[in-house]
């Protein structure tokens, strides 16, 4: 054991070396465009809370009602006693907003890809990996034994090539919709035609553009105006819908073969009901219009327009996240120190999170931020340019 705790705080040495090391830091009270963080205020522009609708009073006022009538715990898993009637309401309700025939529910995004993938591919058969997908389709794909077959980042050509070379009998392509560290977009209607064109089978994953892109929020396939049986659509709710857990929602029959199957379903407790409640609540506050959307749109463009003077590259985005690459782990930090001694705070995201030497600063947007706020970030952004220059 002594051998391991001493190899073990080598490694981590090696991390804080290569200022690859990660901290924790402790957030006081709700979420929202400012945060309080070890008793100081900082602007934030770090989560993922996309239209500020984590602490929204009709989400709160759901939760606890929900509270009340269902208590704190489901106490067991989703097949034996743990899947509730407001569960049952919300899958329903998930499954009519996405334009799907049935929605399952799942506690996390992470657990929804790493049950889905290996229910749906096994040995012999392939699956064809986005280059810059998300660690849960990495590690769906490795669970499910079946062939890997990685593709350039939104490379058609390579993806049809590698799909037309395929004798698979199941053939399944994995890709985010919305890359969660470039902000931009998947080529999905060249990724469905692909599907009918040599049948396979897409799992999008949504969790950056549901509640974001699409009517209402509706999310990618809509933003597309696409419908597709041969799409598996996985959403997460912890991120614009506000509140916690994911659903995949699909043809009727495959869903149903994920209920059965998805280990990561059948084998952990149900979330709580009150969860249920609230994310019920905050479709009805999608439904009602666009004008959050709207919002975190013209902010984007603010952001993109403000920024394009500096010595750093910023990705174009037509989502709530803004890349800044700066390639140098070290500076990445510098960049975020700074910031925060002007009391805004934006994250460094380093290597394994993403490629070596594309170091960046990941801007989050939120509806719940103002031009004002915005504007102050790109001011700070530009006085840290001048003293880097």
């Amino acid at each position: 054991m002594g051998d391991l705790i001493t190899d073990i705080a080598a490694q981590l040495a090696q991390l804080q070396e290569r200022k690859l090391l990660r901290l924790r830091r402790s957030v006081e009270g709700p979420q929202g465009p400012c945060l309080t963080v070890g008793g100081e205020r900082y602007l934030a522009f770090c989560s993922n809370d996309y239209l500020g609708l984590a602490n929204h009073p009709a989400l709160i006022a759901a939760a606890h009602r929900g509270l009340d009538h269902y208590g704190v715990g489901a106490s067991a898993s989703a097949l034996i006693s743990g899947h509730s009637g407001a569960m049952e309401q919300l899958e329903a309700a998930l499954a009519a907003f996405v334009g799907m025939p049935r929605a399952l529910y799942f506690s996390n995004g992470y657990m929804a890809n790493m049950g889905i993938v290996p229910a749906l591919a096994g040995r012999g058969d392939s699956i064809f990996s986005d280059s810059l997908n998300h660690a849960c389709l990495i590690d769906g794909a490795r669970l499910s034994k079946a062939d890997v077959h990685i593709y350039a980042h939104s490379d058609m050509a390579q993806l049809e090539a590698l799909l037309a070379q395929s004798a698979s009998p199941r053939k399944l392509i994995l890709s985010d919709a919305v890359f969660s560290m470039d902000g931009d977009i998947a080529r999905v209607p060249e990724l469905v035609a692909l599907c009918e064109r040599h049948d396979a089978w897409l799992l999008l994953d949504d969790a950056h553009g549901f509640g974001v892109l699409g009517p209402q929020g509706r999310g990618s396939l809509a933003h597309f105006g696409l419908a597709s049986r041969r799409v598996l659509y996985m959403g997460t709710l912890g991120k614009a819908a506000g509140v916690a857990g994911a659903f995949v929602a699909g043809d009727a029959t495959l869903v149903e073969w994920l209920l059965q199957r998805a280990r990561t379903y059948v084998f952990t407790t149900a979330s709580p009901p009150l969860l249920a409640s609230a994310l019920l609540a905050a479709l009805d506050l999608l439904r009602s219009g666009d004008e959050r959307q709207q919002h975190l749109r013209r902010l984007g463009r603010q952001l993109q327009d403000g920024l394009a003077g500096l010595p750093w590259r910023l990705l174009p985005s037509q989502t709530a996240i803004h890349a800044l690459i700066v390639e140098d782990n070290a500076l990445a930090l510098d960049l975020m120190q700074g910031l925060r001694e002007q009391g805004i705070w934006v994250p460094a995201i380093r290597p394994p999170t993403v490629p070596d030497n594309t170091a960046r600063l990941r801007i989050s947007l939120s509806a719940a931020h103002s031009t004002e706020q915005v504007a102050r970030l790109v001011a700070a952004l530009k006085v840290l340019a001048a003293r880097h220059a």
